[in-house]
C-alpha cells in the first residue's frame, strides 16, 4: 500500500512545493467564501449532484467541510494523517453514491479557480509559474487519493470479503501507527535516563576515577546519538516515511563501539578484543553495502 511519502515522490512533490502552498494560505483564506459560492453553484446546477444536496442543513455542513478541505490544500503539512483524511473524503463520496465523473469535474472547478486566483494576484510570471506548479500538484494528489476509493469500491464487487479485509487492514495500519507513537514516547523516556547516566559518568571524572569516567561518558554519548537517530527515524515513519534499515545497523555499530570501550576499560583478554573488532569490521562492511544499494536504487 502506498504511503503519502510514496505518492509525493511519484508526483515529484517537494518540501519547496509545500512551502509555496503554505505561503498561499492567506490568499486562500481571503477567497474561500468566493470559491465555495462558485463550487456549489456548479454542483447545484447539475441535477445528479443537486439531488444529493436538497437538505439545507446538509448543504451548510457540506460547505463547511469543503472549506476545511480547501484550506487543507495550503496547510504545508502533507503526511499520513492528511492521506487518511483524503481517504475518508473519498469513502464518503462512494457511500453517498456520487459518480466519480462528478468528482473529477468538481476538482476541475477548483483547479480553474486557483489558476485564475494566481493570475489575478501574482504579477511576476516566474513566481506565478512556481505557485501554479505547486497548486496543480496538490490538486492532482488530492484527486488521485480520493479517486482510489472508487477503485476500492470496484474491488468490493469482485471480492466478497474485501470489506472485512479493508477494515482489518485499516485497523492494522492504525494499530501500527499507535505502536510507533508509543515507541517514540518510550524512546524519549529512555533518552532522559541516558542523559542521567551521562551526568553520572561525568561525576566519576571528579571523584578520582578519571579513566572510567571519560570512557563511560564517551560510551554514553554514543548511546545518546543512537537514541537521537532512532527517534528521528520513528518520527519520519509517523510522517509517512519509509523504514530505514541503515539506522538500525548504525545503532548496532554504536552499541558495539561502546562495548569495545568498556572491554578496554575491563582489560579483557586479546581473544575478546579481536572478536569485537572483527564483528565491528563485518558490520561496517554490511553498512557500506546497504548504503550503496540504497543510493543506487530509485526512490
Amino acid at each position: 500500500m502506498l504511503t503519502m511519502q510514496d505518492i509525493k515522490g511519484h508526483y515529484n512533490f517537494t518540501e519547496g512545493d509545500a512551502e509555496l502552498l503554505k505561503a498561499l494560505r492567506p490568499l486562500a483564506e481571503a477567497n474561500k467564501e468566493r470559491l465555495t459560492s462558485i463550487f456549489y453553484d456548479f454542483l447545484l446546477g447539475i441535477p445528479e449532484t443537486a439531488a444529493l444536496l436538497r437538505d439545507d442543513q446538509l448543504l451548510r455542513r457540506q460547505k463547511e467541510i469543503h472549506q476545511e478541505w480547501f484550506m487543507g490544500l495550503f496547510s504545508g503539512i502533507y503526511d499520513n494523517s492528511y492521506h487518511h483524511t483524503l481517504q475518508r473524503i473519498g469513502r464518503s463520496h462512494v457511500r453517498t453514491g456520487l459518480n466519480a465523473h462528478f468528482v473529477n469535474a468538481a476538482m476541475n472547478v477548483v483547479r480553474r479557480f486557483l489558476v485564475e486566483l494566481l493570475q489575478e494576484n501574482i504579477q511576476a510570471a516566474e513566481e506565478r509559474r512556481a505557485y501554479r506548479n505547486a497548486v496543480e500538484l496538490i490538486v492532482d494528489i488530492n484527486l488521485d487519493i480520493i479517486s482510489a476509493s472508487y477503485q476500492e469500491e470496484e474491488l468490493q464487487k469482485v471480492f466478497l470479503s474485501h470489506k472485512i479485509e479493508s477494515k482489518l487492514i485499516h485497523l492494522a495500519e492504525r494499530f501500527t501507527y499507535g505502536l510507533n507513537l508509543i515507541l517514540v514516547i518510550a524512546l524519549a523516556g529512555v533518552s532522559l535516563g541516558v542523559v542521567g547516566l551521562f551526568i553520572w559518568d561525568i561525576c566519576h571524572v571528579f571523584v578520582g576515577d578519571a579513566e572510567k569516567g571519560i570512557l563511560g561518558a564517551l560510551g554514553t554519548l554514543l548511546i545518546i546519538w543512537m537514541m537521537i537517530e532512532l527517534m528521528d527515524n520513528e518520527i519520519k515513519t509517523l510522517k509517512g516515511g519509509k523504514f530505514n534499515i541503515l539506522v538500525f545497523i548504525g545503532v548496532i555499530i554504536v552499541a558495539l563501539i561502546r562495548e569495545i570501550l568498556i572491554s578496554t576499560l575491563r582489560h579483557d583478554d586479546l581473544k575478546t578484543q579481536i572478536f569485537l573488532a572483527g564483528t565491528l569490521l563485518i558490520l561496517g562492511i554490511v553498512y557500506y553495502l546497504v548504503a550503496k544499494s540504497q543510493s543506487e536504487s530509485p526512490h
